[in-house]
């Protein structure tokens, strides 16, 4: 049981739910509050609708480690499992029914709130995963925005499926009175953007921490295609796209509070926890000479990610 938790990386697959429901409860449900709506899908509905993600997820990290299993020999020998610890037909075993449950769980969730054509996305991730792991990963590009934009969509399947049972509920209410939703698409569409930016830098740093292993193998990966330095390069430029969008974004909204005033508190959090260790972690990537730079760069990325996590909490406690 114990190698089943790991190979699915059970911390990663609790932030995925933590960020869903940090969506729900911090973001989307105080912003309609603040519009005099409440949120419409229902507890259960959402708990289904977290449990597909999550299973999907989790089937993901099983067929990636079952297809990489020999480059992880090279770059990381200490952690594998699949062919070690789990026998790879339990490998595969485990992927199909993670994968059935979680479109399964997908599905009920889509006839619920009355759009069954939404079923298609779990069905879309749960074949990109697989042929992320048996074909796209190994080349140039096309695997790193795979992965970012499944990480995008995690945020984002909280507003999608949200939105249909809201308008039915409201939309009267939200015509007569001419309300408008930007603000909460906004703020959920944000969340999105710079877990895509962030989990692309994560990527590539992996990459490059892994070169020897995806050579060996013929993967056409950054670093492998354009070289080390070029990778590093690729890394910063998207690092500090990151750091231009957030001060963007503060200078943008530093007087548009939903309840009005002035957001000095989300300056000073957003300098502090994410503006600042992102110019750490640019200059961690562009002197790291070791493996142990890069996995300390892709540490301090997941800091960063579950920082800006934690300005959800802070944005409903303290700017709502």
């Amino acid at each position: 049981m114990q190698q089943i938790l790991q190979v699915v990386r059970t911390k990663n697959l609790l932030v995925v739910m933590a960020t869903m429901y940090a969506m729900r409860f911090f973001i989307v449900a105080p912003l309609l509050q603040v519009k005099g709506m409440q949120l419409q899908l229902g507890e259960v509905p959402f708990l289904l609708l977290v449990l597909a993600t999550v299973f999907i997820a989790a089937a993901g990290y099983v067929i990636n480690d079952y297809f990489d299993t020999r480059a992880d020999l090279i770059n990381h020998p200490e952690s594998v499992i699949v062919g070690r610890k789990i026998a790879r037909r339990t490998a595969i075993i485990l992927h199909l029914g993670l994968s059935l449950v979680g479109v399964v769980l997908g599905t009920v969730v889509s006839f619920l709130i009355g759009k069954p054509t939404y079923s298609i996305i779990f069905l879309l991730v749960a074949g990109m995963l697989w042929f992320y792991s048996t074909t796209y990963k190994r080349q140039f590009l096309i695997g790193n925005i795979i992965v970012a934009f499944l990480s995008a969509l995690v945020p984002m399947l909280v507003l999608v499926f949200e939105l249909p049972p809201l308008s039915a509920t409201y939309w009267a209410y939200i015509v007569k009175f001419q309300i408008s939703i930007s603000d909460i698409i906004y703020w959920v569409s944000g969340y999105a953007l710079f877990a895509f930016i962030l989990t692309f830098v994560r990527e590539v740093v992996k990459d490059i921490e892994d070169f020897e292993g995806d050579q060996v193998f013929g993967r056409n990966t950054i670093p492998i295609v354009l070289g080390i330095q070029p990778a590093k390069i690729v890394s910063v430029i998207a690092i500090l796209a990151a750091n231009v969008l957030l001060i963007y974004f503060v200078g943008a909204h530093l007087n548009q509070l939903p309840t009005g005033g002035v957001d000095y508190f989300t300056l000073v959090y957003l300098f502090l926890f994410i503006v600042t260790p992102l110019f750490v972690v640019l200059l961690k990537v562009y002197t790291a000479t070791q493996k142990s730079h890069y996995r300390l760069s892709s540490t301090l990325l997941k800091a960063v990610m579950l920082a800006g996590l934690g300005y959800s909490i802070v944005f409903k406690c303290f700017i709502i």
